[in-house]
Order: structure tokens, then C-alpha cells, then sequence
């Protein structure tokens, strides 16, 4: 070969493009804390029907892998955002949420965050999902029982141990666990229904709440049928003239207020505020 068929054939070999191999996913590759499983379409259909999830919801997907789950949410209206702490996992993913016509943010767009879920503020989301190992489900759950009430959780396979689920749905075996974050109510408040004043105590594991009224130092009665479901609670007691009185309302951190009626068929406006 002659010197100028060298120096040409060096050029072109230094001119030509340079293309790296394709990332593509495998079962079971390791990432940060877990490998990679994805979630059965028809699992990731469920979870958000559980969630009730729609154009109004700020989504965020905790482990978010290929993107499948932030994209559903995406198609259904809502502003998804999954955070994922593999960058090639996090760009493909993001890759799939173009080819999918919902890449971006806003209502009905999908972004994938490159991020570590235990440093990133999803304080905003009113929909979480995931799919992670229990260790870690227990590590996120005092942040997700700090978040706004009313907030829904949805888990893949794996439970949040003595956070009983408010739902369990099973598709060909698998289950999915539906949580709504409970306000925070338990303690004493000071009660006022319709001029007739009372001490509310309220004993309170997680969004199962049991209790009693006192009326006075010598009458003390118990709380019946106490719910709560997010910032909405309810419940009954029979006062001090032997009325049955009905309640629900709504709590606002340290307030909470709502209607009452009685068996007679009275009703009114009812509050109470937090000692």
C-alpha cells in the first residue's frame, strides 16, 4: 500500500462515525439496593386503577426501570415523573417516553428523573408508586405517613409490614397493595358541638383511630363506628343526655370541623382543635 492509500484510508477510518452499542435492559440486572423486575402490564393497569389515578395527579414512580409505569400514568392524564438511579436505565426510559408520544412535563407527559429515591423530594406527589423490596418500602414509609392526608400509595408484591393496606388486589397470582395517607389526629382536642362542649380523645395507629369523649370528670363515654380515610373522619358517640350524635368532618393539621346531627333529628356545625 502506498503512503497517500495509507493516510487516505486512515482518514476515512477516522472520519466514520463511531457508534456505541444500543443500552438494552435485562431481567434481573443489579441496580443501587434491588435488580430489576418489570411490572406486568396488567399489574401496572391495576395499580393505577387502585389509585384511581387521573388528569389532576402529580404521579412520581419510586424506581422507576424502563419507564413503564410513569408512561401509563402519562396516557392517562397525569404528570408523571419517575425517578430512577441507573443513568442508562434513566435515559432509555426517558427514550421510551418519546417513542411513546407523552416525553416531557405537564399533565400527560412522562419524565424520568436520574435520582436517588431516599434524597428526592416527591412531597408534591398525590399518587406513589413502586415496586422495591420491603427493607426499603420500610425505609420510605415514615416520609410517605409524612405526606399530605390523603395521598395514595401503591405497591407491587410487597407490603409496608404492620401499615395494613386499606386495599389488596391479586391478578394471576400477584398482589398489589393500595394505602390512603392518613391525617394525623391522635391526642386530645377540645371539642365543640353546637354549644355543647367535650374533650375528644383519639388513640390512633395509622388510619385505624378508636376513642372516647369526656363530658366531664364523672362522664366519659366511647367513641363508635371512628373512621378515618386521608383528612376525612368520622365517628359516633352517645352524649351525656343519651342522644346519639353523628359525625364527619375534615382535619386541617391541628383543626378539624364538619356537620353533626343527633337521633332527634337536630344538626349543626361541629370543631375541634388540638390541645
Amino acid at each position: 500500500m502506498t503512503a497517500l492509500r495509507f493516510f487516505l484510508v486512515a482518514a476515512l477510518l477516522l472520519a466514520a462515525p463511531s457508534y456505541a452499542q444500543k443500552f438494552e435492559p435485562h431481567v434481573g440486572q443489579a441496580g443501587k439496593d434491588v435488580i430489576w423486575v418489570p411490572t406486568p402490564d396488567e399489574v401496572v393497569d391495576r395499580m393505577l386503577t387502585m389509585a384511581q389515578l387521573g388528569a389532576n395527579d402529580i404521579h412520581f414512580d419510586l424506581g422507576a426501570g424502563d419507564g413503564k409505569i410513569a408512561i401509563a400514568a402519562a396516557k392517562r392524564g397525569a404528570n408523571a415523573t419517575g425517578i430512577e438511579y441507573s443513568p442508562d436505565m434513566a435515559k432509555y426510559a426517558n427514550e421510551r417516553a418519546q417513542a411513546a408520544g407523552v416525553a416531557g412535563v405537564g399533565p400527560g407527559k412522562a419524565m424520568i428523573r436520574q435520582a436517588d429515591i431516599f434524597v428526592t423530594d416527591f412531597s408534591k406527589a398525590t399518587v406513589i408508586t413502586l415496586y422495591l423490596l420491603p427493607t426499603l418500602n420500610m425505609k420510605l414509609r415514615p416520609q410517605l405517613l409524612s405526606m399530605k392526608p390523603g395521598t395514595r400509595v401503591v405497591s407491587h408484591s410487597f407490603t409496608m409490614e404492620d401499615w395494613e393496606a386499606d386495599e389488596i388486589s391479586t391478578l394471576d397470582g400477584r398482589r398489589a397493595y393500595f394505602w390512603v395517607v392518613p391525617a394525623q389526629v391522635g391526642g386530645s382536642w377540645n371539642l365543640d358541638a353546637g354549644g355543647q362542649k367535650a374533650e375528644l380523645v383519639i388513640e390512633q395507629t395509622f388510619q385505624k383511630i378508636t376513642g372516647g369523649v369526656n363530658f366531664s370528670k364523672a362522664v366519659q363515654g366511647g367513641l363508635r363506628e371512628a373512621r378515618l380515610r386521608g383528612a376525612d373522619i368520622a365517628f359516633a358517640y352517645i352524649d351525656a343526655s343519651g342522644l346519639r350524635r353523628e359525625f364527619t368532618g375534615k382535619v386541617d393539621g391541628k383543626r378539624m370541623e364538619g356537620s353533626w346531627r343527633d337521633a332527634k333529628g337536630q344538626d349543626g356545625r361541629w370543631s375541634a382543635v388540638k390541645k
